[in-house]
Parts: C-alpha cells; structure tokens; sequence
C-alpha cells in the first residue's frame, strides 16, 4: 500500500493495489456491483478521506518570550507512537516522571505565536494554567480524537456539543 501526505498536518491519502476499493478501480472482481457497490469508470474520481493531523489552539494566558512578546496562538499536531517513547529515554524524565509532558508538549507543538521553533525548553517556561491546558488539550486529540463534547442545556435538556479546543476558558 502507498501513503501520501500531501503536508504536515493535511489529509493523509491512501492509495495502491491494497487500498480500500483498488479491486474494484482496477477492473478486478465482480463488474455488476454485487460484492463491491457500483463499479467506477476510470474518469470517476476517487472519494478520499481526509485526516486531520493538526488543531489550532489558544493559550489561556501565553507564552512570554525573552523580549516580553506574549504568544497565545499555537497548532498541536497528533502524537505518533515515536512521540510517546523517545521520552522516556530523556534523562529528566527518567529522574523525575512529571518532566515527560514536557518534553511530550514541546515534541507536538508545532507553532506558537511567532517563535521559529517551540521545544520542551519553551514548555517548561510557560505558565502553569497554559501548561495544564495544553496536556488537557493534548489528551482530547490524541485520546478522543476530537474537541468536542456533548452536553445537555440545563434549561431545556436539549443535548447539543460544544468545542472545546482552541476556545479561551470559559468560552464555548
């Protein structure tokens, strides 16, 4: 199976003789659609799904860098499993365990404000309401997959879904 991205944090695109659906586009199995839907002419393009890699944020209070410019704004992307494991070989986390979101954080963030590049040593700066945040954050697109919650309106009972990320606190 070939995989194509097209950029960092765009659709992800699969494609090859493997791919869901290649069967059917290269002329293989049943023509009458029986197993696999309608047959496709070779003209008809193909419905890709895109994934979404990448969420834009907002830091509660931001990121104050050494010439007193505040950065707030700021794209986490999702975690891959390298993400999660080469921390553990880091000799601060391994002398002290709460260091790893950290290094985590500062390996995912992909732009905050206008810094040129965001590490754990920029992580390990912010404020704590932004830190506590930012894991929040992290967990909700990486465990959920997504930033929405579903809610129930105390008046009405009506259920409806919030976003809950790249919204100040408080705001929905």
């Amino acid at each position: 199976m070939r995989r194509t991205a097209a950029r960092a944090g765009s659709a992800v695109t699969y494609g090859g003789a493997d791919a869901p659906g290649a069967a059917a586009e290269a002329g293989a199995g049943p023509q009458d659609g029986s197993a696999l839907g309608p047959a496709r002419s070779a003209a008809e393009p193909v419905q890709q799904e895109a994934l979404r890699t990448e969420f834009p944020f907002q830091l509660p209070r931001g990121y104050v860098d050494e010439s007193g410019t505040v950065h707030r704004d700021g794209v986490m992307r999702l975690s891959t499993a390298r993400d999660e494991l080469v921390p553990l070989r880091d000799v601060r986390v391994q002398e002290n365990p709460a260091f790893l979101s950290v290094v985590l954080l500062g390996r995912v963030i992909t732009r905050l404000g206008t810094l040129p590049l965001v590490h754990d040593g920029v992580v390990e700066q912010m404020f704590a309401s932004d830190l506590a945040f930012l894991q929040d954050f992290y967990r909700q697109i990486n465990a959920e997959g997504h930033t929405r919650a579903a809610v129930e309106c105390p008046h009405c009972a009506e259920p409806f879904e919030v976003e809950l990320g790249g919204s100040r606190l408080g705001e929905s």
